[in-house]
């Protein structure tokens, strides 16, 4: 029997123009790996929402057809009764932490789930360790970096013990090795996983099905081995071609010597050197927590090291890595505009550059996802900086768009210096000429 059933489910987010989710049918069995793929906005987080209960009951809206998890409907279940079945991680684990201590973060679902006390701390710590950040157990929330965050928030999930899993981009912002050994935990726990992903080459190698979303439809649903057959080639996956880690020619416009900075008494990086040139495109890489974004912030100059120096030329623009919490006004094109003093003929342009064009007048919030991050991209891309500083832009964003993303980096590089923070390696080789690898107290390898 089916542990999760969806019958012709149609639904649509308050005051949309079109349905999220159109008469989507499918089953997800016990103990399967469902790798959930598709376009940004396709429709792939309003699924896993449906299948945890959020749509309807959190997200409110029109729903039609029916959802079943472990034989409850959730239209008469609400998110809190499926939560002995069904455990989430959500796309943005900054939104999902409620408590400021890691450890405490981990137990509170099993605290409302009623677990019994002598249970929560063995259990606790354990899911810490799977999830390889015991180490972080007694630190703040809020002093993690962004990939450190969601390992906790997955070590949160992991502890209930679920019998449905859903992950939404679980790897977005983990690196390699932690990616592929989050995934592989999840795969072993025995719950059945789905699991929605824009980086597929690891979910790929380890699921029994794929499903394909597309404009919130179901175009594919076969097992790995018809899939493989099936997919659009930007999918498939495929090795990274890493770039040199030789220097360009052109003429300096950031050189950052043996720079050092501390969040308090927390040292984030130390000693790290760093030259971009205009011309090149350099991808930055290395570890979650090791201090890659504090090395992009102090770059851009929105902080001043410790310790060191740092020598710039030209204007600088900086992406950060959740830029869709910073969108500020009421339409796409506003947005875009505001780097250029509200010219919304250069801001149409630029939204046309990152596959946005059509959506100039849709408010930010009623953007995926992706389509967020794309805005911000040309809210930045709009003023033509000499240095661009990208945090982690292919988060939420499709292979295809990562391509057409990377050749518009490669496209205007000899208009900047480029420097790129990811863990995504496949995007790394698509868009940089260089690669330097950030490592504990060392100089960065530039």
């Amino acid at each position: 029997m089916a542990l999760a059933h969806v019958e012709q489910l149609t639904f649509s987010y308050p005051g949309a123009e079109r349905p999220a989710l159109a008469d989507v049918s499918l089953e997800v069995e016990p103990g399967e790996v469902v790798a959930l793929l598709g376009p940004s906005g396709s429709g792939k987080s309003t699924l896993l929402r449906a299948l945890a209960g959020l749509v309807p009951h959190f997200h409110g809206g029109r729903f039609e057809g029916r959802v079943e998890v472990a034989g409850r409907d959730t239209r008469r279940f609400s998110p809190a009764d499926l939560a002995d079945e069904v455990a989430s991680l959500f796309q943005d684990p900054e939104d999902q932490v409620v408590f400021g201590r890691v450890e405490n973060e981990v137990a509170f679902g099993l605290e409302n789930l009623g677990t019994p006390p002598a249970d929560i701390w063995p259990r606790v710590h354990a899911a810490l360790a799977d999830a390889g950040i015991a180490r972080l157990a007694e630190r703040r929330t809020e002093t993690l970096s962004a990939g450190e965050l969601q390992r906790v928030c997955l070590a949160a999930v992991l502890a209930v013990g679920p019998s449905l899993l859903l992950l939404d981009e679980p790897t977005s912002q983990l690196d390699p090795e932690g990616a592929e050994a989050i995934l592989d935990l999840a795969c072993e726990l025995g719950s059945a996983v789905v699991v929605a992903e824009q980086r597929p080459t690891l979910p790929l190698e380890r699921c029994d099905r794929v499903v394909f979303v597309e404009e919130g439809r179901v175009t594919l649903d076969a097992s790995r081995e018809e899939a493989l057959t099936r997919l659009d080639p930007a999918y498939l996956p495929r090795p990274a071609r890493l770039p040199s880690e030789s220097g360009g020619e052109g003429e300096p416009l950031v050189r950052a010597e043996d720079v050092t900075y501390s969040y308090g008494s927390a040292p984030a990086l130390e000693a790290a050197s760093l030259e971009l040139r205009r011309g090149e495109v350099v991808a930055l890489t290395g570890r979650n927590g090791i201090g890659k974004t504090t090395l992009a912030k102090l770059v851009a100059g929105l902080l001043e090291p410790d310790a060191g120096e740092i020598e710039r030329h030209g204007s600088v623009c900086y992406l950060s890595q959740d830029p869709g919490r910073y969108l500020v006004t009421e339409s796409a094109e506003r947005e875009a505009s505001l780097a250029v003093g509200g010219d919304l003929a250069r801001a149409r342009a630029a939204l046309a550059r990152v596959g946005l064009a059509g959506l100039e007048r849709r408010h930010p919030r009623d953007l995926s996802s992706g389509e967020r991050e794309r805005l911000a991209l040309a809210s930045v891309l709009v003023a033509d900086p000499d240095v661009l500083v990208l945090d982690e832009p292919t988060r939420g964003i499709d292979p295809p768009r990562k391509h057409e993303l990377a050749r518009i980096l490669r496209r205007e590089s000899a208009n900047r210096a480029t420097l790129i923070v990811t863990h995504d390696l496949v995007f790394a080789g698509d868009a940089a000429d260089r690669l330097v690898h950030l490592e504990a107290r060392e100089r960065a390898r530039a």
